[in-house]
């Protein structure tokens, strides 16, 4: 009766840590999503203010030197332009919000293989009921922290994390692949031949 309860207990702590573990891997993937859509659209920011400070400068100079008044105007407006978009980053710091979600995936990464070794643990029975709940207790803990600190995540980064982790395969590894970065006596396939 007693290895039955135990064993039940068990099936319950994996049940609830194969969910926290899939929630985790889908808020680091969407936080290294957040990170690279807004690394773009900082991207293309960037170089739209220098084209348009390459398009005031010559317009500057076609009106210094070839006295078009057109130039002139056109520089003025393009530098009101660029002006108003300054301004607006100067309150809206894409680097730094870029940096928060870059900290917030390396940190639930960090959980996230946390999450993985005590999943390990638990089906090959190498730790207590008891340990399993501290453990599990101590990675809420720190998944808690790390949610509070991390900037909210919009539905494009979810929808690319989806794709990328259902359709795209980007946290599974085939025994091949596995095996061409192990060295000879771990590999599955031992006689494979590295690459």
């Amino acid at each position: 009766m007693e290895q039955s309860f135990q064993a039940n207990e068990f099936e319950i702590l994996e049940s609830q840590l194969r969910e926290n573990y899939g929630k985790v891997v889908y808020s680091h993937k969407t936080q290294e999503k957040c990170a690279d859509l807004l690394t773009k659209r900082n991207n293309r920011i960037k170089n739209f203010q220098i084209i348009l400070s390459a398009l005031i400068t010559t317009g500057l100079l076609v009106r210094v030197f070839k006295g078009q008044e057109w130039a002139l105007l056109l520089s003025t407006v393009l530098s009101a332009l660029q002006f108003g978009l300054t301004s607006f980053l100067k309150e809206y710091n894409l680097g730094e919000t870029i940096q928060k979600h870059a900290t917030a995936a390396l940190e639930l990464l960090d959980v996230r293989e946390q999450y993985l070794s005590l999943l390990t643990d638990v089906k090959a029975r190498l730790v207590t009921v008891e340990d399993i709940r501290n453990k599990r207790d101590e990675l809420q803990g720190r998944l808690s922290k790390t949610y509070k600190g991390s900037p909210r995540t919009f539905g494009k980064a979810y929808s690319m994390a989806q794709n990328a982790l259902q359709k795209n395969d980007e946290l599974t590894f085939s025994d091949d692949e596995l095996d061409r970065f192990l060295p000879a006596p771990l590999r599955k396939n031992h006689n494979q031949i590295m690459l």
